[in-house]
């Protein structure tokens, strides 16, 4: 489906004219329009700052005033931060991706006006057009730069196509949730090794601890390999120290850690 044609109005730096092509590109639109650049065209500068967009620098159609670059659209919208004079409905991005939408869906020939960097479009140049866009930004500082904001109506042109406007092109790995049988197992195995080291002090104070904890760990909704995980780095902390790393042989034979059972001392027969 045919987009809106994005159309600026005297833009000045080729870098801004790149970086629009860019946004552009991103959200599936390639119809550039420009209405007398200040630096004129083609722009060298605008195709570097494009990143590999060239196909929408190649194809920017370039006029020497506004009416005769809207003179075969059917509808057009003007975007503008400021309140204007006259009778125009206004409408917000959203609501706007949705109208172009809709209407490129009927045939219709449409674009949005964008103005120049440092004051936007002239009252007479809005007047050229059907309706307003306008950004909620905060009113203290609703400049916006040209680039974000053909980023803006291009992202919502496209947002309005998709059939689930909440959809992603990817997403994270489908995990089936832990058994409450596999959390226990896991609570009862960190129990246990926080009880070997002594974490569970005063004693009177153990049972509100051990609530507290299973609080923490049931809180998340793991996923049985999360659990999986955890269980690895508390078997580590269990088996290893600083003292005696992995490598150096069985935690099970280090005296500093593992005192030698009774029947393993030495006798004084044997001493």
């Amino acid at each position: 489906m045919r987009g809106p044609a994005i159309i600026l109005v005297e833009p000045q730096l080729g870098e801004n004219i790149g970086m629009v092509a860019r946004a552009m590109a991103n959200f599936g639109l390639s119809e550039l329009r420009l209405v007398n650049p200040r630096d004129g065209w083609p722009s060298e500068k605008a195709r570097a700052a494009a990143s590999r967009a060239d196909h929408v620098i190649d194809a920017t159609t370039v006029f020497d005033d506004l009416t005769s670059t809207v003179a075969d659209l059917n509808f057009v919208f003007a975007t503008t931060a400021r309140e204007r004079d006259g009778f125009k409905p206004v409408r917000g991005p959203v609501e706007a991706g949705r109208a172009l939408r809709a209407r490129v869906g009927e045939g219709q020939r449409t674009g949005i006006l964008f103005g120049r960097e440092r004051f936007g479009l002239y009252n007479d140049e809005v007047g050229l057009a059907d309706e307003i866009v306008t950004f909620p930004v905060d009113p203290g500082f609703s400049s916006l730069n040209i680039a974000q904001a053909v980023l803006l109506m291009s992202y919502e042109w496209m947002k309005s196509g998709l059939v689930d406007e909440t959809a992603t092109n990817f997403s994270g790995p489908e995990l089936a949730p832990a058994t409450k049988e596999q959390l226990h197992s896991l609570f009862g195995y960190l129990e246990g090794a926080l009880e070997a080291r002594g974490y569970f002090r005063p004693e009177e104070k153990k049972p509100k601890m051990v609530d507290n904890l299973r609080a923490v760990l049931t809180r998340a909704g793991f996923a049985e390999p999360e659990l999986k995980v955890l269980r690895g780095i508390i078997s580590s902390l269990d088996r290893f120290s600083p003292a005696m790393p992995r490598g150096d042989g069985s935690p099970g034979d280090d005296p500093r850690r593992l005192p030698a059972s009774p029947r393993n001392q030495p006798t004084d027969k044997e001493s």
